[in-house]
């Protein structure tokens, strides 16, 4: 598929390979099979895990987008270990930085995420999370209403850092008291959230309604159903939706999600690109199709 700059703000994986990876080449392999499939950059999602895993994983990233920079960078290749990687030259999806999904969420919406990495967010957790990391850290989540969370927002929104609100059990206030305090969008709308009620919207209704936040979309037909996709391009001021793939390990756009135990959505199983057509096939133009996954995601970006 020709390149059209689209680019991708939540994806864990593709092929044979993930975030959870201290292999530099692992990173590498995702930029080139992504841009295989026709995208053109990626902000490379990291798990909620321990503080230490959790650096060791954005310590990973930083040194592929050192080798992309220094030359070493792959299209649909897989790389050895063992190779010098300022010697490969061929094109890749470009990697923006990353996008960490945690740990500063609620056990109650845990989704696929592993509950007990999740921690307390406060100043001094966040700080000896990204320290030394702040100007590759693009995007963070986090679940606004827990004790703390909104001093967190406020420090990120110091830093250029752009805050997401998920993995969340707020209410539309908190919701709304995240914004205040600084957050800018919301992760994977409808998922790992309080449900929407006529007589408490949540977090969820508040990503629908709220004009200015932005929110995340995923267009596989399986994390959000066809007609609800529909919906949100009637309700949502198409400035404000970034279409992502929240892909994972085993993407290749033969499936479209995979299921934890008890029918949790794991994730993604197609690339953001496969996401396009299934909103095209909806009959959404392809102009509106590809603002959600060009010019939005580019504009968010910090």
């Amino acid at each position: 598929m020709k390149i059209k700059n689209i680019i991708d703000l939540h994806t864990h994986g593709i092929g044979r390979y993930d975030t959870k990876t201290n292999k530099p080449e692992d990173i590498l392999n995702m930029a080139g099979l992504h841009a295989k499939a026709g995208v053109s950059a990626i902000l490379p999602t990291i798990y909620s895990g321990s503080i230490v895993d959790m650096r060791k994983n954005m310590e990973t990233v930083k040194k592929a987008m050192e080798a992309q920079k220094s030359g070493g960078w792959g299209q649909g290749i897989e790389l050895n270990s063992k190779l010098n990687l300022s010697l490969v030259t061929c094109y890749s999806s470009l990697i923006l930085g990353v996008h960490l999904e945690g740990p500063f969420f609620n056990p109650l919406r845990c989704g696929a995420q592993d509950k007990a990495a999740f921690i307390k967010p406060t100043i001094p957790n966040l700080k000896k999370l990204i320290d030394g990391y702040e100007d590759i850290v693009k995007i963070i989540t986090l679940a606004p209403e827990l004790p703390g969370a909104l001093k967190v927002i406020e420090h990120c929104a110091s830093l250029g850092i752009r805050v997401n609100l998920g993995h969340s059990d707020a209410t539309y206030k908190q919701a709304l008291d995240g914004k205040k305090a600084g957050a800018k969008g919301v992760t994977h709308l409808f998922n790992a959230m309080r449900p929407f009620h006529h007589r408490e919207p949540g977090l969820t209704g508040f990503g629908l309604l709220d004009k200015d936040i932005y929110i995340e979309v995923i267009a596989d037909g399986v994390h959000i159903n066809s007609e609800v996709l529909k919906m949100i391009f009637k309700i949502k001021p198409l400035d404000r939706i970034l279409l992502v793939s929240d892909s994972i390990k085993g993407a290749d756009n033969k499936k479209t999600a995979k299921l934890k135990k008890q029918g949790v959505l794991k994730g993604g199983l197609t690339t953001i690109t496969q996401a396009v057509r299934n909103l095209k096939n909806l009959g959404i133009p392809k102009a509106a199709v590809m603002q959600t996954a060009v010019d939005n995601p580019k504009r968010y970006l910090p």
